[in-house]
């Protein structure tokens, strides 16, 4: 390549594709935990397939109320129209999984909002 030539490469996918309902599932998830903490520590993925949800990752809040994974999943789905199992997902039929662990205390030591400057990189 020249000096002043580059590539760029780039991914999309269409509406209904799994990744798109499992990132507004997973977004649903972190703007719930942010209602319920600001400082909230939310590394979340959602997996998608055939009537089935798996829903895992890392979440620390710093409350004693904690979401409901399952209902918020439910919800999102019902919200973007996943509404029967012929559609490939219901909201009300699928399996789902939860598989949530607080965050490792390593991490959590670095990643203090007390002190931002001495922030660590964090996952």
């Amino acid at each position: 390549m020249r000096k002043h030539e580059f590539l760029f490469t780039s991914e999309s996918v269409s509406e209904g594709h799994p990744d798109k309902v499992c990132d507004q599932i997973a977004d649903a998830i972190l703007d719930e935990c942010l209602k319920l903490d600001k400082w909230a520590h939310v590394a979340c993925e959602v997996f998608a397939t055939e009537e089935y949800i798996l829903i895992g990752g890392e979440i620390t809040l710093n409350c004693k109320q904690k979401p409901d994974y399952e209902k918020i999943a439910r919800d999102t789905l019902r919200k973007i129209g996943y509404v029967s199992a012929e559609l490939g997902i219901g909201c009300d039929s699928c399996k789902i999984d939860i598989r949530i662990n607080t965050q490792s205390g390593d991490i959590a030591r670095g990643d203090k909002h007390e002190d931002l400057l001495n922030m660590g990189a964090g996952e």
